[in-house]
């Protein structure tokens, strides 16, 4: 399999930030990285613009961190609440996402990518719980939000059933 060298000129998810010289295959090179102006190949005069490439890295680095590490200090002292209807017994109907944090989050005036709100699986359970917001590769935060019903919650069936017979009186046979 033929491979290039190649000299990132923008970072490349996966594969390194600018400056980084990486062997990918030639046809991705040639297909993908140098027609969209992501990468150059490697030459000698090439090699002279490491140099820029890596101080302007690192300056939009630190510039990342600053900034993921003040939002992370303004997401602490958030806190956001979910309403949603519950039908018998408190049990939520539908569930709440990732997607749903995210638009809550946009609306107080944050601005995070939603692939970066770590939630496995949607929450189905009224209460308190937390997720994990990822903002940067050292920076990330436990968010609480409460979930609660925006109806009163009325015992099931089964749990009516039981509340009466613990109610009965129990009268002596004669």
């Amino acid at each position: 399999m033929a491979h290039s060298e190649v000299l990132l000129i923008k970072p490349v998810e996966g594969l390194g930030g600018e400056g980084d010289q990486v062997k990918v295959r030639a046809g991705y090179a040639r297909n993908y990285l140098l027609p969209r102006k992501v990468a150059v190949p490697v030459t000698i005069a090439n090699r002279k613009q490491v140099e820029a490439l890596k101080k302007r890295r690192a300056e939009r680095e630190v510039q990342e961190l600053s900034g993921a590490q003040e939002l992370a200090r303004k997401l602490e002292k958030a806190s956001l609440a979910f309403a949603v209807t519950t039908g018998e017994g408190g049990k939520m109907f539908g569930s709440v996402t990732a997607a749903e944090i995210h638009d809550k989050l946009t609306a107080a005036g944050f601005t995070i990518d939603r692939k970066r709100i770590l939630l496995h699986t949607p929450v189905k359970v009224l209460g308190k719980h937390t997720v994990k917001v990822r903002l940067h590769a050292d920076v990330s935060v436990e968010l609480p939000f409460d979930i609660v019903s925006e109806n009163p919650i009325e015992p099931s069936a089964e749990e009516k059933a039981a509340e009466e017979k613990k109610n009965r009186k129990v009268e002596p046979r004669r």
